[in-house]
């Protein structure tokens, strides 16, 4: 959702990369075209959660359907997709520059995520001024992780790589520890490990700490391989998808160690095969980090090769992920208050973070409604993104590199 911008011989220019050298500008582009489809895809579960007719989750296997699910599964590759493209960033950034300068670098970014996480944000999802509750989301996790990486940059690499291997495979461990056991600390483990309020009614965290900010560091480890030539790149990362899915396959069909929910057969095939996919996101368990990281690696090699206009009408949008990522959240709760406007329910805004109670029981569209609204907030969004990208090119404004 975040990208990292770096000072070179074109202001403004992803990563720091030029034009003068197509190599360097092909892997370049190709972060931007991954990042590009996990903003759409994005797009369609916020969408989803403004306008479906349903008022159940979609991993609710016993009322929902399997395109339901299929609906919101895609989508699960948004939030690892985003750490692991950021930490790859971290990496690039520090062929060009200190680590002391990355580390300031991502300890101010940082804490902006986190500021337009409670509040610029919030008020978008709300269209309100009362903040209390906070939720804490995905910008937060990737603010503190940012933060977290800017002490851990400095540590010898195999090092960070045990850090890193060891939090994403060995997290699942601490399942049992319930935060209403350990008394002062429960607010930290909420923090870092267990969702919920880490200050009753005030500060509700949705995204931990753990495993995100390791899934970050490993994409800070994968980057030297942007510097390779493309033939072993590509082998070493479609080998990594593959073994990634695979693992994900041996270990959920064990119904052993990765995930505490274990799947079962479903009153029909399709809904089996939900079940087997349908793996905890909050925190990620192994086998969620397993079954998304796998494909994006795969996508990365695939995007290297994308042309045509498909692939550069979605690395517009990656270009511009936190840009997107604020606007899509306005855009799509004004279009859910024009239907709430022709179901004849008013134009109010809806409140499906902080009371969906609320939400007037006539309100919403079937999954086909959400789809095509879905479709109508990203080529809204395609404009604006484009003149902001072109303005991130053109300018070396500093802010620009916050924004």
């Amino acid at each position: 959702m975040t990208s990292l911008p770096l000072p070179g011989p074109v202001a403004g220019t992803t990563f720091g990369t030029t034009a003068l050298d197509p190599h360097v500008e092909t892997r370049q582009r190709s972060i931007d075209v991954v990042r590009g489809v996990v903003m759409v895809l994005m797009a369609l579960d916020h969408v989803r959660d403004y306008v479906s007719e349903l008022r159940f989750p979609p991993e609710d296997l016993s009322r929902a359907s399997a395109a339901l699910f299929a609906t919101r599964w895609l989508t699960h590759f948004c939030a690892p997709a985003f750490f692991l493209l950021a930490g790859i960033g971290v990496g690039l950034m520090l062929r060009r520059r200190a680590p002391r300068d990355v580390s300031r670098f991502l300890v101010a970014r940082g804490l902006w995520l986190v500021v337009l996480e409670l509040v610029v944000t919030a008020i978008g999802w709300r269209f309100s001024l009362e903040l209390i509750p906070f939720f804490a989301l995905v910008l937060w996790a990737l603010g503190w992780s940012m933060i977290v990486l800017a002490v851990l940059l400095h540590l010898p690499r195999p090092l960070l790589a045990v850090v890193a291997v060891v939090a994403i495979a060995g997290h699942n461990l601490l399942d049992g520890v319930d935060a209403q056991a350990l008394g002062a600390l429960a607010p930290l483990w909420h923090v870092l490990h267990q969702p919920g309020f880490a200050v009753p009614g005030v500060l509700l965290i949705a995204y931990p700490l753990v495993p995100w900010f390791a899934v970050m560091t490993l994409g800070m480890l994968m980057a030297p391989l942007f510097g390779w030539d493309a033939a072993r790149r590509r082998r070493v990362l479609l080998w990594g998808g593959a073994l990634a899915l695979l693992a994900f396959v041996v270990l959920r069909a064990l119904g052993g160690y990765g995930d505490p929910g274990p799947w079962s057969l479903q009153r029909s095939p399709a809904l089996t095969v939900a079940s087997f996919l349908n793996v905890r996101k909050y925190p990620p368990s192994l086998l969620f980090l397993l079954m998304t990281l796998g494909p994006t690696c795969l996508a990365l090699v695939a995007a290297e090769r994308a042309q045509g206009r498909v692939a550069s009408w979605l690395a517009v949008y990656g270009r511009v992920p936190l840009f997107y990522y604020t606007l899509h959240i306005v855009v799509a709760h004004l279009l859910a208050m024009l239907l709430s406007v022709a179901q004849g329910n008013g134009f109010r805004p809806i409140s499906i973070m902080t009371d969906p109670a609320a939400v007037a029981p006539s309100h919403g569209l079937a999954l086909p409604g959400v789809y095509l609204t879905w479709l109508v907030v990203v080529l809204l969004l395609y404009h604006p993104c484009r003149w902001f990208g072109r303005l991130k090119s053109r300018r070396d404004w500093w802010w620009l590199r916050y924004a």
